[in-house]
């Protein structure tokens, strides 16, 4: 028993409650960031993903527990403020909180098979004591069969296991906070975390810290529980790995890549009772303290094929919902290229974060789930990408004239800004139908920067890999890897003719042969009958002013010489009408021949003196042919 004089008493009293004080003001600014980082980056590093919502029971999230309907016994309080206190001055009590639903932790519990789904959870708390350096015992998150603990001690059996049980009859699961050395349990010392499975003796313990990501070259960095600073911790269980993380880190460092335990346990059994209860326990013992717990998520079932909305050459995109503020999102599964570091990665991503346009996709957010693997968030776009409006026979209604055009519009506004209008340049790379999405007025956003690459105005790109899609890489980036604002041109010039015209790119033609829409629509224009190749769907429902602008722009752009290219100012001048009508430079070949002579290294003067030809299709002779291997290749 700790006793003291009535001035020390009193002293050490005022000295509390001002940390109290301190600890509370320091909570509110924390919930706040909390909130931002729980949402879009807690939520989203579980190993499974991103849950599809956040209502169904299966996954929750607490930011602040005003209002939240919690299962409490004990010294368990929801303070006004928000806070849950687990407790308080009383001495050798406990306290439990759980969320109310049970958990179905099984994916099948009826087959002599069933494993144990992934899960993920993340809760920032808080210790507080009145004295430096000296606590009482620590919290635990707890996974159980049950809600009832009422025969479990306080002290250092944490509210889980009692003197005559150290082992527990029916099976939990712990992640302990201890901050006290309990010889009985073995702990290591008087500030460690550990993974308790059936017992308060740990399967696994360190002390309390965490790796840096820094470049401090992954150090470790001790963290004090009792220190009245909020921290944060991850619990991620991969289901397929059969491995449970466990993670801690000052409230205000993302999540570090090393985890600080990490065990590798087969939870199937132990959720054999399939229906289990998440939530925290707690216990004083004679020294005040407090135990917060300031914010808390939780999920299980990952990705979910029913909430798929399309798979691209580089990534899956997810449906997901966030429940505050009940905003639907776009959840895209990135695995970035081996070759490029994960710091320039990232990087670039937080840059392209900052991307503010209309008539772009905005970039809510993004974590590192692994080493090779990112998640993107993005604004949902109800009526899904602008190819399936297109191409798709099942799309019921066709877009019409009006529509395509303000698609068009609304793309190149944003391609204008990537290109000249934002603090970067940024190359886009990917430009296409499918990577422009549709909202709920049938605005075209352009999206999917998961190619994108950022340079300084005034320099260069370095690149040196040919990404891409066939169909829409200009002949000069095929032939030396060099992105530049003109190879976006050529691209969205391809893209005016696609939604133009409602043909691919190209497309299946007479034996066999492969039929080159920039040839085709070139071929219309030498003929004069370029509005015959508008998509004949339109049933002659069309401006033909706008129209034969349209065509003669996406010729135009997407020319094999990039210097016969205009820039997007131009371009979108030219939609605008704020400049005449483009007229095209003369051309003896076909593009199809020109771009294969450009990526063969013919030098344009050369090319230009070339001996007239007439070509449709690309056959045998084909630039796409080159451009397949070399998009393939990479």
């Amino acid at each position: 028993m700790i006793t003291t004089s009535n001035n020390s008493s009193s002293n050490i009293s005022s000295k509390f409650l001002q940390a109290n004080k301190l600890i509370r003001q320091s909570v509110q600014e924390t919930i706040s960031i909390y909130m931002l980082g729980l949402l879009l980056f807690i939520l989203l590093s579980r190993p499974g993903g991103v849950a599809s919502s956040l209502d169904d029971g299966q996954q929750f999230a607490y930011h602040g527990f005003a209002g939240a309907n919690l299962t409490l016994d004990g010294l368990a309080a929801v303070l006004p403020g928000g806070l849950l206190a687990l407790t308080n001055f009383t001495q050798q009590t406990k306290a439990h909180a759980f969320h109310p639903a049970p958990i179905h932790f099984l994916i099948s519990n009826k087959s002599p098979a069933a494993t144990a789904r992934s899960f993920s959870t993340s809760f920032v708390f808080a210790i507080v004591s009145g004295y430096d350096g000296l606590s009482d015992h620590g919290l635990a998150f707890v996974v159980a069969p049950t809600t009832d603990f009422s025969a479990a001690n306080a002290g250092q059996y944490l509210g889980l296991l009692n003197a005559t049980n150290a082992t527990a009859g029916s099976p939990i699961l712990a992640v302990e906070l201890d901050t006290i050395l309990t010889p009985e349990f073995r702990d290591i010392n008087s500030n460690h975390v550990g993974i308790d499975v059936n017992s308060l003796v740990s399967s696994q313990a360190k002390p309390a810290g965490y790796y840096a990501d820094d470049d401090a070259g992954g150090a470790f960095r001790n963290l004090s529980l009792n220190s009245r600073e909020p921290m944060q911790v991850w619990v991620d269980y991969d289901g397929a790995s059969r491995t449970l993380d466990v993670t801690l880190a000052p409230v205000h460092v993302p999540k570090p890549r090393t985890p600080l335990l990490s065990e590798a346990i087969d939870l199937s059994e132990l959720m054999a009772a399939d229906a289990m209860y998440v939530g925290f326990s707690a216990s004083s013992g004679v020294v005040s303290t407090h135990h917060y717990v300031l914010g808390w998520s939780f999920a299980v079932d990952g990705f979910r094929d029913r909430n798929l909305l399309g798979v691209g050459g580089f990534g899956r995109v997810y449906k997901g919902v966030l429940s505050e503020p009940n905003l639907e999102i776009a959840v895209k599964r990135v695995s970035h290229d081996s070759r490029q570091g994960v710091r320039e990665f990232v990087a670039e991503v937080v840059s392209i974060g900052r991307l503010r346009h209309r008539n772009l996709v905005q970039l809510l957010g993004y974590c590192r789930r692994r080493d090779d693997e990112l998640l993107l968030v993005y604004d949902y776009m109800p009526n899904g990408s602008l190819e399936k409006h297109l191409h798709d026979p099942h799309t019921p209604a066709i877009l019409s004239w009006p529509q395509r055009h303000s698609i068009i519009k609304g793309v190149a506004s944003g391609l204008l800004y990537l290109h000249e209008d934002w603090d970067k340049v940024v190359l886009h790379r990917d430009i296409k139908p499918s990577n422009v999405l549709l909202d709920e007025q049938m605005s075209g956003h352009l999206g999917d920067f998961g190619l994108a690459k950022l340079h300084d105005h005034g320099t260069d790109a370095q690149t040196t890999h040919v990404v891409g899609t066939m169909g829409y890489l200009a002949p000069e980036l095929v032939r030396t890897g060099k992105a530049t604002p003109l190879t976006d041109v050529f691209a969205f010039g391809v893209f005016l003719l696609e939604v133009a015209c409602g043909r691919r790119p190209i497309q299946h033609g007479d034996h066999n042969s492969r039929v080159v829409l920039v040839d085709w629509v070139l071929e219309h224009h030498r003929g004069g009958s370029i509005l015959e190749a508008v998509d004949p769907r339109l049933a002659g429902k069309f401006d033909m002013e706008e129209a034969a602008l349209v065509l003669r722009l996406g010729l135009l752009c997407s020319h094999p010489l990039p210097d016969a290219r205009p820039g997007m100012r131009k371009v979108v001048q030219y939609l605008e009408r704020g400049q005449p009508a483009p007229d095209l430079p003369p051309a003896y070949v076909s593009y199809g021949m020109l771009a294969l002579m450009q990526i063969e290294g013919f030098h344009s003067h050369v090319m230009s003196k070339s001996c007239p030809t007439s070509a449709t299709s690309v056959g045998a002779v084909s630039c796409g042919s080159s451009v397949t291997v070399l998009s393939q290749g990479r």
